[in-house]
């Protein structure tokens, strides 16, 4: 059946002929042939979508295909050119450093205490002014970040002793930049940049991690008194 714009069309062609009116005839049949051609393109094209998607069917790569072994590659080889781009920078060393020896480490000498240092050494019975000064032979200045202050008053009533000899007008109060209180890295991000220090901890995980830094000499308590380990030619026997 012939839609009612294809019947208008014809009725109109027929009307033309019979009335032998043939001037001006395109300009009057023009927007309606117009108009039937894009009928007839839409409905060929609502047709042709409706067959593709109901013939579409996806296509599955084999896992074993040639072409996924090749992008592999290319992956690879574009990761290695990656990672020969990057610029390897090697940690400058401290000019201070004589191999393992540190020449900036000199009478007075400046000890970075941690929390449990201050706490031990109550248990123990040390005072810690003349421990150092016993251990070292030296002047001593102990030095308290504010980190190391502010785990101490989060600990509450149970380390107010602590807290008060830390509040010593004597100890020399460091101010940290970083977040948080966690004072274990402040430490050791400390001591890798200045090499000045001597870190004065009883904590084992933190003296793994300062050992690994060189030239940064270390204080703990051992039988009820103070020993310094990487110190050459320094302090009390251990």
């Amino acid at each position: 059946m012939l839609p009612l714009c294809c019947v208008y069309v014809l009725l109109l062609l027929l009307l033309l002929l019979f009335t032998r009116k043939l001037r001006n005839t395109h300009i009057f049949l023009q927007p309606h042939l117009w108009a039937h051609r894009s009928y007839i393109l839409s409905t060929t094209m609502v047709k042709a979508k409706k067959t593709r998607k109901f013939a579409s069917i996806k296509r599955m790569l084999n896992p074993n295909d040639i072409r996924l072994k090749e992008n592999k590659l290319k992956q690879k080889k574009k990761e290695g050119e990656e990672r020969e781009r990057v610029v390897r920078r090697v940690p400058q060393v401290a000019s201070s450093l004589f191999l393992a020896h540190n020449t900036a480490l000199v009478p007075p000498y400046r000890v970075l205490i941690d929390t449990n240092f201050i706490n031990f050494s109550l248990q123990n019975k040390l005072e810690l002014i003349s421990g150092m000064m016993d251990c070292l032979y030296a002047k001593c200045i102990p030095c308290v970040t504010d980190c190391v202050m502010a785990e101490l008053e989060k600990l509450g009533h149970r380390y107010r002793v602590a807290l008060r000899v830390a509040r010593d007008p004597r100890f020399e109060r460091l101010h940290c930049s970083h977040n948080g209180t966690y004072a274990d890295d402040c430490l050791v991000q400390r001591v890798t940049t200045h090499k000045c220090y001597i870190v004065a901890t009883c904590d084992r995980e933190l003296r793994r991690r300062i050992r690994q830094v060189p030239g940064v000499p270390l204080m703990y308590i051992v039988k009820r008194r103070y020993a310094i380990e990487r110190l050459p030619d320094q302090g009390a026997p251990t």
